[in-house]
Order: C-alpha cells, then sequence, then structure tokens
C-alpha cells in the first residue's frame, strides 16, 4: 500500500484518523466548508501554473491513475527535459507525491539540479506545510534526483488585481531548503508512524485539541460520544479539556459533575440549565427589547471573500459583500422586507452600498447577530470614501442581538452554542433551513453567487440561483424577527 504525503500528515496528527481514513473511508464527512477549501486549493493550483508555466510547461494528468502518473513522469525526467512540470508524481518508499511545481535548474537538461515548489492557497507558511515539503524532499531524493531547492508559494494578500487574468505577483514563495534539510532524518519515522496507523489495530488515541487543529478531522463524530442527548462537547470550550472529560468516560453533559467544570461561568451555565432540563429566560431580554425604538431594521449580508480576486483593484481574501436582506418593522406588528442581488458579474460593492443606505434611512435601530455586518459595512466605507459619512452613521446605529441573547436565554438543545441556527430551532422550530434548496448555509451561499456570475452559467441556472439566494437571506432575517418577539414575549405575526 502506498501512503500519500496527505496520509502521512494524518498520522502526525492523529493515527486514528489515519485508520479511519484505510479502513472506513466511506465515515468521512465532507463538509460545505471542506469542500469550498478544496475548490479553492484548484483554483490557486490552477493560477500558479499559468505563473510557473508562463505559456509552457507539462502537466501529469491524475485521470490515467496514479501508477500511470508515476510511469508518465519518471518518462519525463529521462528525457531530459526543459521546462517545469506540474503535478509530477513519484514513489519511493511507500510513499507517492504529486509535486504542484518541479523546475529544471542549471545548464545541463539532461542532468539538472531540481527545484521544487509547494503551492498553497494559504496566506503565510503553516508548520504543517513545512513537514508537508519535508516529505516530498524526502521522496524525490529518495529516487536519486539532486534537489537544489524547495520553496512554498503562497497568496500575499496585499497584491492588487489588475484584471485581464493577470496574476503575476499574486504567489509569493518562502525557500524553506534549509528547514527541510534538518527534517529529513525525522521523516522516516513519520512514515513508520503512518504505516502501522494503517495496516494494524485502530490506534488507542484520546480525543482532544488535535480532532480539530490545525484542521477538523472528518471523522470527529466516530470519536467523540454523539450517541447520547446531550454529548459533552457541548460543553464547549478547550478541546482539550472536553477530551479529558471523554476520556474519564463521560458522554453526556448531565452525568459530568459540576465539580469538574474548574469554576468556568458559561460551562456552569450550561450544565446548570441542561441537567435542569428546562430553558433559562432572563427578565433582561425583555427590558432589552421593550426599550428599543421603532423603526427597527433587521439586518444580514451574504459576502465572498475569493482567494483569487475576480474585479480589478481588489486583493485576495477581502471580503466582498453581493447581497444583503432587511426585514423592517415600522411599528409594533408591522413588518416589510427589502433586498438587494445584483448576479450581472460587475463588482456589486458600490450600488449595494448605495441601496443599503437609502433602504436604511436616517433613524432607528439597525439589528444584527454577531458583529460581521459592522465589519462589512466598514469596508464597504474603505472601498466607497465618498459614502464613507453615510455608512459611519450606519454603523453607529447597529444593534448587537447576540450578546444580549447569550445573556439572557440558554436551551439545553443549543449544545453550547448561540449561534443563529443553533438558537433558532429552540424558539421557532417551524422554521427550517434544511428545508430550503441547495442552500442552507454561509459557504453554499457564496459558492452559489460565484456560480451565478461565471460567463459559463446559463440565464435559466443563473435566475435559480437568484431565487435560491433571495429565500435563503430573507429567511435570516426573518429568523432575527423571531429572535426579539421571542425575547420580547409576543408572538409573530408574517
Amino acid at each position: 500500500m502506498h501512503l500519500s504525503k496527505t496520509r502521512i500528515m494524518s498520522a502526525l496528527q492523529c493515527r486514528k484518523r489515519l485508520y479511519f481514513e484505510v479502513h472506513h473511508p466511506e465515515l468521512r464527512e465532507i463538509s460545505a466548508a471542506t469542500q469550498a477549501a478544496f475548490d479553492t486549493g484548484h483554483r490557486v493550483g490552477d493560477v500558479a501554473q499559468q505563473i510557473y508555466g508562463q505559456g509552457r510547461g507539462i502537466l501529469i494528468e491524475y485521470g490515467p491513475g496514479l501508477s500511470q502518473a508515476v510511469r508518465d513522469t519518471e518518462r519525463l525526467m529521462k528525457a531530459g527535459v526543459e521546462e517545469p512540470i506540474f503535478e509530477a508524481t513519484f514513489s519511493h518508499g511507500g510513499v507517492l507525491v504529486r509535486l504542484d511545481v518541479l523546475i529544471p535548474q542549471g545548464p545541463n537538461p539532461q542532468s539538472p539540479a531540481w527545484k521544487i515548489v509547494e503551492v498553497k492557497s494559504s496566506t503565510k507558511v503553516k508548520d504543517e506545510h513545512v513537514a508537508d515539503c519535508a516529505i516530498q524532499a524526502w521522496v524525490f531524493q529518495g529516487l536519486g534526483y539532486e534537489l537544489s531547492e524547495i520553496a512554498l508559494s503562497h497568496i500575499d494578500t496585499a497584491y492588487d488585481y489588475p484584471g485581464g487574468e493577470n496574476f503575476t505577483g499574486l504567489l509569493v514563495e518562502e525557500d524553506l531548503t534549509a528547514e527541510i534539510a534538518d527534517l529529513q532524518d525525522s521523516v522516516p519515522a513519520w512514515i513508520e508512524l503512518a504505516k502501522e496507523a494503517a495496516s494494524g489495530e485502530m490506534p488507542e488515541v484520546p480525543v482532544g485539541q488535535h480532532c480539530t487543529t490545525p484542521y477538523l478531522c472528518p471523522f470527529f463524530d466516530q470519536c467523540w460520544p454523539t450517541e447520547t442527548t446531550y454529548p459533552v462537547q457541548g460543553l464547549g470550550g478547550s478541546k482539550e479539556k472536553l477530551g479529558q472529560l471523554v476520556t474519564a468516560g463521560y458522554r453526556d453533559i448531565r452525568d459530568v459533575p459540576a465539580t469538574m467544570l474548574d469554576g468556568n461561568e458559561t460551562r456552569s451555565r450550561i450544565h446548570r440549565v441542561t441537567v435542569a432540563g428546562e430553558a433559562e429566560l432572563l427578565e433582561g431580554a425583555s427590558t432589552f427589547v421593550h426599550e428599543l425604538p421603532f423603526p427597527r431594521y433587521y439586518l444580514d449580508f451574504e459576502t465572498i471573500m475569493p482567494a483569487i480576486p475576480i474585479w480589478p483593484g481588489t486583493h485576495p481574501y477581502e471580503t466582498h459583500a453581493v447581497q444583503w436582506s432587511c426585514h423592517i418593522e415600522d411599528s409594533a406588528g408591522g413588518l416589510r422586507h427589502e433586498e438587494f442581488l445584483d448576479l450581472s458579474g460587475d463588482p456589486p460593492m458600490r450600488p449595494l452600498a448605495e441601496s443599503l443606505i437609502e433602504a436604511l434611512g436616517d433613524d432607528g435601530p439597525i439589528l444584527m447577530y454577531t458583529s460581521y455586518e459592522a465589519t462589512v459595512i466598514r469596508g464597504l466605507a474603505e472601498r466607497s470614501p465618498d459614502l464613507a459619512p453615510q455608512l459611519d452613521a450606519i454603523l453607529d446605529r447597529l444593534v448587537d442581538l447576540h450578546p444580549v441573547v447569550k445573556t439572557n436565554y440558554y436551551h439545553p438543545n443549543m449544545l453550547g452554542s448561540w449561534s443563529l441556527k443553533a438558537v433558532l430551532p429552540t424558539i421557532a422550530p417551524d422554521i427550517d433551513y434544511s428545508a430550503l434548496e441547495e442552500i442552507q448555509e454561509g459557504t453554499a451561499a457564496s459558492n452559489a453567487y460565484l456560480e451565478a456570475i461565471s460567463p459559463d452559467t446559463s440565464a435559466e441556472r443563473r435566475e435559480e440561483i437568484r431565487a435560491r439566494l433571495l429565500e435563503y437571506c430573507r429567511l435570516d432575517t426573518e429568523a432575527m424577527v423571531r429572535v426579539v418577539r421571542f425575547l420580547e414575549g409576543s408572538q409573530f405575526q408574517a
């Protein structure tokens, strides 16, 4: 069995994770966020080939299979290529790697030294990237090839996209050659650890922080308790502390002695309410709502953060507001709705800001859930300085519902989370995000927007996405209305 560098890295994170990957791949759960990360990585890889190839280069295709990719790479290496090879595939010592970019160096094409470039969609070098590159170097040099340099190429957030698919300057390299050389003696032990985890019995590895750091394990639910009504992880906080409780044999929050909560106020509250079995709603919630004047505005944005900039003058991972929804209470019981969504593919930020200013008027609290909306509005003001005074005035009217809910309300079924999607089923079970078609959370909304503005998307599909996006964003602001009316103690009327 060949081990990929990904599987070796999995063993370094948690040997049990690698066991599940090899023996029970059907249990692996790919979230929308994880899939989006994969898609981003592929897109960055395509741009890297454009940057490093400059119209040249040879791509080792994945489609025919990895064994064929290894043979194709070997043939090219023997032929003495003089241009970059993308996704060059090598196998040595039971380990298989695919190198993002392999560049011949030196004057002799028949026996060159080589530069390896590992491309990442991150904005800096991380520890796991260094280990990743060390494995690549071990395999490459183990086959007898001369390695002159190994670098990690990552995204430069200061890059200003000029347009025209010109991405020169998007990626910045950091030379890891010396650091990788120091790790070469450690790689064989990593490989043996991975082989043992993959071929033997399931390793006994206690749960803990490694289940979520540096990445969320796709087999999280296989190791943490899920078979009980109120799993221990619903206490929230440090995964290390929660892991200690699980290792000690506790599965349900109600079984954990209060003395083991270390006096943590939030955990103690979650524990107390869960053991009592009834929701807790404090008087401060009603007081807060009754002090809110009319008109009341309930605002929510949908945003994108593309790693590869879309519009000239924008930067990698810059947050762009592309849609907003606002429910408006002009008076007690009176409710109307306004919204913005432009799928033309043109930069939507300025028209979105102008429409927002018009819709929100000059008076009345603007309710949001968490402070994200404030961050988005500040970004709009930075991009359109002439609108900054009006947008700053909107900032002054923002009221965050999240801390109000967290201070005054908890239901055992929230399982330690005060997110809107955790709170809502406990107060308005008739609102069901899972019943929405296609778009049920923010990552899916971002992906749908990007699909809608693509030139390859048909007009029919674009209108279908429009309907889904409007439905999803509208539900977010309706949900806030429901939260406020619940806190107030009144009934909702659509």
